[in-house]
């Protein structure tokens, strides 16, 4: 699943190519494509048609456009395999398109594409986040991202240290910080020198604000370089790949050398999912949370 980096690269590709741009044509072309979207798909393309997206934002994972008189948004959560496009007029469909909005410019069509149906699309209306701001209504609840200049370094230290939870659990709770995923989780985890089993309430707010640092870093890091693409479905708005996975140095590395130490890099098993971590330099705690 794409994580904060890869989000934010299509977002800034949205603001480059849709804003601003009024839709004179907007076609769902399948249901699960706007099953958040209650009133069903043919609704979710008449409200579009004579709509202007004025912005592209993003909270975590979410991408949205503001629509003009910005009372409500088009939501877009990209799932497993979702794919944002802005592609010629006249090219031919990818195989899994899910929806398209066309303009009154006749430029370049942005497409849905999702492999796995996992992703969808919704108007949702707008609502005051409690800082001066507006979200979409069903992404209230998520918190802000490290990377928001906004977010409460302070609120965030003590909020983790009451979690009394493994501290990559806790990295991964969207109502903490928003955006960190599996990938970015573990390669702060590794620079920080942690385990991620470690339990919260016995990570001093020194080592808790480390880690911030080191998860903003890694973030930044990628982003600079296109987010992390391990296969082509994350890809920009024109469809081009990220390459930020040759500088990792934990995540998907099993048995290749720390690059810190030397140390082979090991998998474990972690919530269904996988954890990679160097047991060297990320020693298992005395008491680890699972």
């Amino acid at each position: 699943m794409p994580e904060l980096p890869e989000v934010e690269v299509v977002r800034r590709g949205l603001a480059q190519h849709v804003v601003g741009r009024a839709i004179c044509d907007a076609q769902v072309l399948h249901a699960r494509a706007a099953r958040r979207h209650i009133p069903g798909p043919d609704d979710l393309g008449r409200r579009l048609v004579g709509r202007t997206p004025v912005a592209a934002s993003r909270r975590g994972k979410y991408l949205w456009l503001p629509l003009d008189g910005r009372d409500h948004a088009l939501l877009a959560h990209l799932g497993m395999s979702g794919q944002l496009l802005v592609s010629p007029v006249g090219t031919a469909d990818p195989i899994h398109l899910r929806a398209r909005l066309r303009f009154t410019d006749g430029g370049g069509e942005l497409r849905f594409v999702d492999q796995r149906t996992f992703g969808g699309l919704a108007l949702e209306p707008l609502v005051d986040d409690g800082a001066g701001g507006a979200v979409p209504a069903s992404v209230a609840h998520i918190a802000r991202d490290a990377l928001d200049p906004d977010f409460d370094d302070a609120a965030f230290v003590r909020a983790l240290r009451r979690r009394h939870t493994g501290i990559k659990r806790a990295l991964l709770d969207q109502s903490l910080v928003s955006g960190i995923g599996n990938i970015y989780a573990d390669e702060a985890l590794w620079r920080s020198r942690m385990h991620w089993a470690t339990p919260t309430e016995e990570i001093a707010p020194v080592r808790v604000r480390g880690l911030l640092g080191h998860a903003r870093d890694v973030m930044a890091e990628a982003l600079a370089q296109g987010g992390t693409s391990f296969d082509a479905l994350y890809v920009d708005v024109n469809g081009e790949s990220g390459y930020f996975e040759r500088s990792l140095s934990a995540y998907g590395q099993e048995g290749l050398p720390c690059p810190r130490c030397g140390t082979p890099i090991r998998r474990e098993a972690f919530a269904n999912r996988s954890s990679y971590r160097c047991p060297r330099c990320q020693r298992t705690p005395r008491r680890p949370r699972p």
